[in-house]
Order: structure tokens, then C-alpha cells, then sequence
């Protein structure tokens, strides 16, 4: 009794060390700088919490099956994390995040069909163990089958435009929801007696799988971001409630902190988009008719070179660039980075403008630019740096459209009106830089790229930069 005494505080005493490990490396997520270390720091927390629960466990014949499956998870998720490039990140982590939800739901299965329906426990079921578990596997299965349309729609394997069944949508992921909280109260109605039967389970997870599905479907590539936030927050709550159904104090405090922070993130982000999260779930953003100008009429683009582009920046006061998706996919950073030396070396103010929602996840473009390692001082968040572009002789636009989108202030009919963007259009000179004149993320057209002052410098991103730079070394 003496020993298994030990035994239980040496195992809350990991768990102590290992949340706490948690907490302190999500403190360094707040920066680039410390990111890197947050991450690590994390990990060991990790690492202490499985050996904590190995020791838990205490009988050593499930432990080959236990660390078969850890070296199984380190060879499926280690390639992808190091191989993936920045350009598909928001995928890898909609992948991950789902992987997550499914493994809670898959937990939950277990945990029913081990207990016969929840009836069978060396004493009555208690209420936690019950509705964890149901909590866990509705919202586990919703998160794991939400983020397989996502990651679809950003390797666009699935349409970014809504896709949905108009009017009867809401109607039936309603429907789905009551369907499967229904059969979660059949169950727990059931675990006080004699058992239900698995098919009840099943169908709850089959219904929750559904939701998930039908709810992500009709949102729009424009709030991807906002939904692998969402999900991420999803994800988390299950986790938790996985945590309190198997009485494991790390799943708890982990699953809470990931909830939480997931949580403040997507209501952060919805507000950068002036949207509401319900609004958002409703769907009917992102996938907007794409028009060529106003009121009809057609309007011109006017195309510039790499050698007019650096003679305006060179003799410039001040250039903010503004990066995007565009610039991510042609991995562009580095390139960036070294125009903007040779811009200061000139003595021209180089600044960034960085959008909550730039890119297909937050923070996409911090993180290519941290990469790169630009300065941290120089990259201005959007409340920040608005109020600079009236004062700007040139604003470098970098593959970033939806975001740069004046509609979105003027345009009572836009999709996108009221949505906070960059106010790229009130500097002296705007210079665009994309592949073509296609629609961004959202299938909406920006009058950006028609006004008087703004040129087009058609290209590769990292290619137009790169001839920039070359332009800029012999002026």
C-alpha cells in the first residue's frame, strides 16, 4: 500500500512538472524569437507526461503495445513536420489538429466498448466518466472530420467557395446536433443500467462526423484561417473532457490550455474580420461572385518593370511592404529580406505590414519573416501601421489581395464590407506584385489593382524581388 502510495504522488508530481512545462512553453509562442525554444520546452512536457502515464499504467505488458504506437506516431509525424514546406503549413496543421480530434473520439469508443456501455465499472458510473466521454466523442468526431474539409480546401483538393445546400443547411446541422446529443443521452441513460448497444455509439459518432463535415463545407477559403483556429479550439475542449473521463490530470490541463488559447485566438481573428464566430459557421463567406470593376465597366490594370519599381522605391522616404499569401508560395522571404536591405542601405524606411488573417493560418507571415529573419521591431500589426500609409510614398504588395481590399470600407454591396484591411490604397504609390490578375482566397476582384496610383509587376514573387534587388544594386 506503501509503495503504490509513492507511486501515485510520483505520478501527480510528473503531471505537476509536465503541465507546467506546458504553460511555459506557450509563454514563448508570443514572440519569433522565442517560438523555437516554446516549442521544445513543450515537447519535454510531453515527453515527461507519457512517462508518467507509462508508470501509471503499472502493468508492463501493455507498455510494448503502448510504445509500438509512439514509435509508430514519431515515424508518420516527424517527415511531414520537418518536410512540409511554409506554403502548405496551414494544411500540416489542420492535419495535426484533426488527427487530434479523431484520436479523443477514438479514445471515447474505447472507453465505452471496454465498459460494456459504460455499465460495467468496479463501482456505479460516475457522472464525469459518462458525459466526458459522450462530450469527447461528439466534439472529437466534429473537429477530426471539420478539419479533413478544411485541409481539402487549402491543398485545394475541395472547392475554397462555399459548398452547401442553401436554406436546409442550418436546418440540418441542426437536426445532426440534436441527433446526436440524443443518442449520447440514450447512452448515458443506459450506463446506469444494463448497457446500450454499440450501435448507439456509433451512430453518434457517425452523426457528430456529419456535423462536422456539413458545418466546415459551406465557409469560404477566406475564413480557413478562423476555422483551423475554431477547430483547433474544438480539438482542446475534447481533449479535456477525454482527460476528465480517464481521470488524467495532463489531458485535462493540456486540453484546457489548448481550448482556451485556441478560443482567444479565433474571437481575436473573427474581430480582425468584423465577423462574428456564428456568423462565420453560418457560412456564405469567402466564395463571393468575382466582378472585373464597378457598375460594369471594365477596367485596365496598368503593368510596370522591375526597373521602374526599384527607381520608386530607391528615391522613396519610407516603403511598407505588404506581404501575403503570395509571397509565401513562392517563397519569397529571403529575397524580401535582402531587397529591404538594400532599400535601407539607401536610407529608405523599410517597414511590414502584417494582417491578423495574411496567409491560409494566424500568424502565417510572421512566421515566413521570422524565418527570414527580419527584425521583429520592423513588422507592424494593422492597428498600427494603418495610420502610416497616408504618410507613405511607396506600398509594396507582396500577393496579398483580399486583405488589401478597399471594398471593404466602401463597397456596401462586398462581401467582405466592414472587414478591417490595410489601407495600401491611401499611400503615394502602390506597387502589386502577382502571377496574374485572379481573384484572392475570397473569389472576390479588388479595386486596388485598377487605381491611378497602383502599378502591377506581374511575375513570381520571389523572381520580380529578385530583379528588383538587381535593379536597386546598380542605381
Amino acid at each position: 500500500m506503501h509503495t503504490s502510495d509513492n507511486l501515485t504522488y510520483l505520478v501527480n508530481g510528473l503531471y505537476i512538472v509536465a503541465f507546467s512545462l506546458f504553460i511555459y512553453g506557450l509563454m514563448g509562442l508570443t514572440g519569433p524569437k522565442s517560438a523555437v525554444r516554446g516549442n521544445q520546452i513543450a515537447a519535454i512536457g510531453m515527453a515527461v507526461a507519457v512517462v508518467a502515464t507509462l508508470i501509471a499504467i503499472r502493468d508492463t505488458s501493455n507498455w510494448v503495445l503502448i510504445i509500438a504506437a509512439l514509435v509508430v506516431g514519431v515515424v508518420l509525424g516527424v517527415p511531414p513536420a520537418r518536410y512540409t514546406k511554409m506554403t502548405a503549413m496551414p494544411q500540416l496543421v489542420a492535419a495535426f489538429n484533426g488527427v487530434g480530434g479523431g484520436t479523443v473520439a477514438l479514445i471515447a469508443w474505447s472507453e465505452f466498448l471496454d465498459s460494456e456501455g459504460f455499465s460495467r465499472f468496479d463501482e456505479e458510473p460516475t457522472v464525469h466518466i459518462v458525459i466526458g466521454s459522450l462530450f469527447a466523442a461528439i466534439i472529437g468526431s466534429v473537429s477530426f472530420w471539420g478539419s479533413l474539409v478544411a485541409f481539402g480546401k487549402l491543398q485545394e483538393i475541395l472547392p475554397g467557395r462555399p459548398i452547401g445546400i442553401g436554406r436546409l443547411q442550418q436546418p440540418l446541422n441542426l437536426a445532426l446536433l440534436l441527433g446526436a446529443v440524443a443518442g449520447a443521452v440514450v447512452i448515458g441513460v443506459g450506463a446506469t443500467g444494463d448497457g446500450v448497444s454499440q450501435l448507439w455509439m456509433i451512430a453518434v459518432l457517425v452523426l457528430a462526423g456529419v456535423l462536422g463535415l456539413m458545418v466546415v463545407l459551406p465557409i469560404g477559403g477566406a475564413d480557413m484561417p478562423v476555422v483551423i483556429s475554431l477547430l483547433n479550439a474544438l480539438t482542446g475542449l475534447s481533449a479535456a473532457a477525454a482527460g476528465l473521463a480517464l481521470n488524467n490530470t495532463a489531458m485535462i490541463v493540456a486540453g484546457m490550455i489548448v481550448g482556451a488559447s485556441g478560443t482567444i485566438l479565433t474571437n481575436l481573428m473573427a474581430k480582425a474580420m468584423n465577423r462574428s464566430i456564428p456568423a462565420i459557421v453560418a457560412g456564405g463567406f469567402g466564395g463571393g461572385t468575382v466582378v472585373g470593376g464597378s457598375g460594369g465597366e471594365q477596367k485596365q490594370a496598368k503593368s510596370t518593370s522591375a526597373a521602374d519599381a526599384a527607381i520608386q522605391m530607391a528615391y522613396a522616404n519610407q516603403v511598407i511592404i505588404v506581404p501575403g499569401y503570395g509571397m509565401a508560395v513562392a517563397q519569397a522571404q529571403h529575397a524580401v529580406k535582402e531587397m529591404a536591405a538594400l532599400l535601407e542601405g539607401k536610407g529608405v524606411e523599410v517597414k511590414y505590414a502584417i494582417h491578423p488573417v495574411a496567409g491560409r493560418m494566424p500568424g502565417h507571415m510572421n512566421v515566413l519573416l521570422a524565418e527570414a529573419e527580419v527584425s521583429y521591431d520592423v513588422l507592424k500589426e494593422m492597428d498600427e501601421i494603418n495610420g502610416e500609409f497616408s504618410r507613405t510614398d511607396v506600398a509594396l504588395v507582396i500577393g496579398a489581395n483580399d486583405v488589401t481590399n478597399p471594398a471593404a470600407r466602401e463597397d456596401s454591396a462586398s462581401p467582405i464590407y466592414g472587414m478591417p484591411v490595410l489601407n495600401v490604397d491611401q499611400a503615394r504609390n502602390v506597387i502589386v506584385l502577382k502571377r496574374s490578375m485572379k481573384s484572392g482566397f475570397a473569389g472576390i476582384d479588388n479595386p486596388l489593382f485598377y487605381a491611378d496610383r497602383t502599378s502591377m509587376l506581374f511575375g513570381d514573387a520571389k523572381r520580380s524581388v529578385g530583379e528588383v534587388s538587381e535593379e536597386l544594386k546598380v542605381l
